[in-house]
């Protein structure tokens, strides 16, 4: 008994899953056979001086070009195949555009409407047949194309291709394009199609942020090598992308031996802000905060937040731990903890990449520097007057120790520490005693925000010291009266969070004005603030009902938002938060 048709045999009205496509492929076989031997052909494409038989009706089913062009009736028809049609030769500058690519060009091209795939050698060619096609309107053959291209991608011909994608508008190959220029810029530097990129071009690679170079040094050459292919009609250049270079993350000999005794950099005045920029930082340390001091994404250094000590979910045990993490990669990486550790809310800053702690407990002069170099904490000169929950800020390359409370009254006294002779001394005296203030330099000033006062108040005041003065001054006071603040500085700008507010208010020194920035997802106070990235980020504290919290925040000046991060590894308040540079290898 017979279940089914056998071999041979087919239900009526039924196809093997392949007949048709077979079928049409057979076709398409006999055509270009056809083709090849002109057999049947009924017009002549010529390009390249070269002379192609085809067929209309292959043409105008793979073209529309052809399919317009035969529609309308031309060329007329001759005795025999008629005059040649000559095709539309791509761009004079277009890679593979002499006679001999056209020619190449479309052979490819007519190989794909005949069915016999894409045979492509090299990207001129690719790039050529992509041209053509465009112009052919050959459907198909452009993500051949594409993918031929991608594949072929390496850095010595990224710019190349990188030119094809924008010409194409081939999304997926400027991606790539764009990824391999980032992670092999050096190389990519080095080739002869970096030296002819025009200046914007070379500005806008020079700033990306995610640049995979593993030392600043590499950009520096790049653009150096750049401006000296044409150095009389490029040094006019040479401000603008020196701005692009982060300076200040050379090494200080390379520095001196290669950028400052530089004759194109010693020639050019309006390059000297810049060097006289990134001496200052290899003398005070980054306490700016400007973009050019900040390590690229993908560099050998980075920035890392640094959470110290503090208290426990209910505020009863000081925590030990000092730890770095790594906003980039999310990674937490355990430091050594303070030595004979039993305090909160002391005062912690750094200063030229190392972290000071000073206080933590009533009338505490202790003073303890963490050695980034070393890798270790060094006690260092004590303080003159004991304090507790006061403030450290750097400026002009020293620290700031601001008011605080001595476990009877709260201070006036202020006193700097000098780093090279590890010594402290008395500055002026604040105009009225403040503990668990704000403190934050800007602008080549210092500037004390809210706290509590003398009679134990929350106060609105804002003080301000100018160093060249040696003086305080009010400024405008803080549209809220409040205690457990923190500041933190960014472009001439003061922002402002904690005291229990949800809101993040920021200070423009230049205008004394306050304003409202962004509103937190809950109010917290005695947490943890610092720049990295070139955004704030708000870092444990207490909420509400007065225990310590885990959850971290980042505020971006630049669009506004709060968006929440990765919690911390511990609920924490009251404790130290800072930012400094650390090698990833470490």
């Amino acid at each position: 008994m017979r279940e089914g048709p056998g071999p041979e045999e087919s239900e009526p009205g039924s196809e093997a899953p392949c007949a048709g496509s077979c079928h049409a492929q057979r076709v398409l076989q006999t055509l270009n056979a056809y083709r090849r031997s002109g057999t049947l052909t009924d017009v002549v494409l010529r390009a390249g001086g070269r002379d192609f038989p085809c067929h209309r009706a292959a043409l105008s089913a793979g073209s529309a070009y052809f399919r317009s062009l035969f529609a309308a009736g031309r060329p007329e028809r001759g005795p025999a195949l008629g005059p040649a049609v000559p095709v539309v030769p791509v761009a004079p500058d277009a890679p593979g555009a002499g006679p001999a690519g056209a020619a190449a060009a479309l052979a490819v091209v007519l190989d794909y409407v005949y069915g016999a795939g894409v045979r492509l050698r090299a990207e001129d060619e690719a790039a050529a047949v992509l041209a053509l096609a465009e112009r052919l309107g050959v459907a198909g053959l452009r993500e051949a194309c594409a993918r031929f291209l991608e594949g072929r991608l390496r850095a010595a011909n990224s710019l190349a291709l990188r030119r094809v994608a924008a010409a194409f508008s081939l999304t997926s190959l400027a991606e790539r394009c764009g990824r391999v220029l980032r992670q092999a810029f050096a190389e990519v530097a080095r080739h002869a199609d970096f030296l002819e990129l025009g200046p914007d071009e070379v500005a806008a690679l020079l700033a990306d942020p995610a640049l995979g170079v593993a030392r600043e040094e590499a950009v520096f050459e790049a653009a150096m090598r750049w401006v000296r292919h044409d150095a009389p009609g490029r040094r006019g250049q040479l401000r603008r992308l020196l701005e692009h270079v982060r300076l200040p993350l050379l090494a200080p000999a390379y520095f001196l031996e290669k950028v400052e005794a530089d004759e194109l950099l010693q020639a050019c005045g309006e390059c000297r802000p810049l060097l006289l920029e990134a001496r200052a930082c290899f003398i005070l340390g980054r306490e700016a905060g400007a973009l050019r001091a900040r390590p690229r994404r993908f560099m050998d250094l980075a920035e890392v937040i640094v959470v110290i000590g503090g208290c426990d979910r209910k505020g009863l045990l000081k925590l030990p731990f000092a730890d770095a993490y790594h906003p980039e990669s999310r990674r937490w990486t355990p430091l050594p903890s303070l030595p004979g550790y039993t305090r909160s809310e002391f005062a912690a800053c750094a200063l030229r990449n190392d972290i000071y702690v000073s206080g933590g407990h009533i009338n505490s002069r202790d003073v303890w520097m963490f050695s980034s170099h070393l890798h270790t904490w060094i006690k260092v000169a004590s303080l003159h007057k004991g304090r507790w929950r006061h403030k450290m800020a750097v400026l002009q390359g020293q620290l700031f120790a601001v008011g605080g409370f001595d476990g009877l009254r709260r201070l006036r006294s202020v006193e700097r520490y000098d780093p090279f002779s590890n010594t402290w001394a008395a500055a002026a005296p604040l105009p009225e005693a403040v503990s668990s203030a704000a403190v934050a330099p800007c602008a080549g000033q210092l500037y004390v925000i809210g706290g509590a006062g003398q009679d134990g108040v929350s106060t609105d005041k804002v003080q301000c010291f100018d160093p060249k003065e040696d003086r305080w001054s009010l400024r405008a006071p803080a549209p809220f009266s409040q205690r457990c603040l923190e500041a933190v500085s960014i472009e001439d700008t003061i922002y402002v969070v904690g005291g229990l507010m949800s809101r993040i208010f920021t200070y423009d020194p230049s205008t004394d004005v306050w304003e409202e920035a962004a509103v937190l997802p809950s109010p917290v106070e005695s947490c943890g603030v610092t720049v990295c990235d070139g955004k704030v980020h708000v870092v444990g504290g207490r909420d509400d009902h007065g225990e310590s919290t885990d959850r971290v925040f980042t505020f971006d000046p630049s669009s506004g938002q709060v968006e929440a991060q990765p919690s911390l590894q511990r609920c924490t308040s009251s404790h130290g938060c800072v930012t400094i540079v650390q090698s990833l290898g470490r």
